[in-house]
C-alpha cells in the first residue's frame, strides 16, 4: 500500500511537471510592447526588436516553435504564474525580490539608466535641493520607478505611466520636468544626445546600486520550469559563442550591451 502511494505521488508529480510546458505546444514568450529597441512593431504589425530576434534565434537553436504574447508590464509576473505564457523575455532585471517569485536564466544583457530633460532646461541632478517641486515621469513597476521613488520621492513629484511612450508624450508636452529611464529606450525613442533631439541627458550612466538595478537582464520562468531555463541558458551561450548574439546586438545598439 505504501509503495502504491509512492507510485501515485511520483506519477502525479511527473504529470504536473509535464503540464508545465507541454512538449507538443509552442513555447510562449511574453513581451511588453512597445519598448523600442527591445520589442516593437513595424508599420505592417510585425513584431521585432533585439529581444524578439534573440528569442527567435534561441527557439531556432532549440528546434522549438515559439510564439510571442503581448502583456502589460505591471502584470507580467502574475500572468506568468497564471500560466498565460511560459517565459518573460522583456528586459526584466534580475533582482532579489523578483528572484523570490520567478526563476531567472543567466543574465544576457545590461544597459544603463539615465536622467533626461528637455534641451532648454538647466537641471543639476547632483543638487538635490534644486530639484524640489519638479516632476519626474517613470514607467510604472520598473526598476527605474523603484529607484526614483525610494531615493527622490521626498524631493520630486513622481508620476507613473503604463508605458515609456506615455512618459515621452508628457515630456514632449511639457507636463514633466524629467524622466528617468533605460538609456537604450531613450536613444531609440527620442534620439537622445544627438543634434536632432529635443532632449538631453543630465546624468552619468547609472547601473548601481545592484539593489535596484540587479545583476543584468534575464529570461524569467516559473520556479518549477528549471529544465526549460537550463535549455535557454545553453542556447544563449551558444548564440554568444557562434556570433549570432553579436550580429543581432549590432543591429540595435551603438554600444556593447553584453555583461
Amino acid at each position: 500500500m505504501r509503495n502504491a502511494k509512492l507510485l501515485l505521488a511520483a506519477t502525479l508529480g511527473a504529470s504536473l511537471f509535464a503540464t508545465s510546458v507541454q512538449a507538443d505546444e509552442p513555447i510562449r514568450l511574453a513581451v511588453d510592447v512597445p519598448y523600442e529597441p527591445f520589442e516593437y512593431k513595424l508599420p505592417d504589425g510585425t513584431l521585432t526588436g533585439f529581444q524578439v530576434e534573440l528569442g527567435d534565434a534561441v527557439c531556432d537553436y532549440l528546434g522549438e516553435e515559439c510564439t510571442w504574447v503581448e502583456q502589460p508590464w505591471d502584470g507580467m509576473i502574475p500572468a506568468l504564474q497564471a500560466r498565460k505564457f511560459d517565459a518573460i523575455m522583456s528586459s526584466m532585471a534580475i533582482t532579489e525580490e523578483r528572484a523570490r517569485q520567478v526563476l531567472f536564466s543567466e543574465p544576457y544583457y545590461t544597459t544603463p539608466s539615465a536622467w533626461i530633460t528637455a534641451k532648454g532646461n538647466e537641471i543639476d541632478i547632483s543638487d538635490r535641493e534644486s530639484l524640489e517641486g519638479m516632476t519626474v515621469g517613470v514607467q510604472r513597476a520598473t526598476l527605474q520607478d523603484n529607484y526614483v521613488t525610494d531615493l527622490y520621492g521626498d524631493i520630486l513629484e513622481v508620476r507613473r505611466y503604463a508605458s515609456a511612450d506615455d512618459v515621452i508624450a508628457d515630456m514632449r508636452s511639457g507636463r514633466l520636468d524629467l524622466t528617468f529611464m533605460d538609456y537604450s529606450i531613450a536613444e531609440a525613442m527620442i534620439d537622445i544626445d544627438t543634434s536632432q533631439s529635443d532632449f538631453k541627458r543630465v546624468s552619468d550612466f547609472i547601473k548601481e546600486p545592484q539593489t535596484y538595478f540587479g545583476q543584468g537582464v534575464g529570461v524569467a520562468f516559473r520556479q518549477r520550469d528549471r529544465e526549460l531555463a537550463e535549455r535557454f541558458n545553453e542556447a544563449l551561450q551558444a548564440l554568444k559563442t557562434n556570433g549570432t548574439y553579436d550580429a543581432i546586438m549590432a543591429k540595435y545598439f551603438s554600444y556593447d550591451v553584453k555583461l
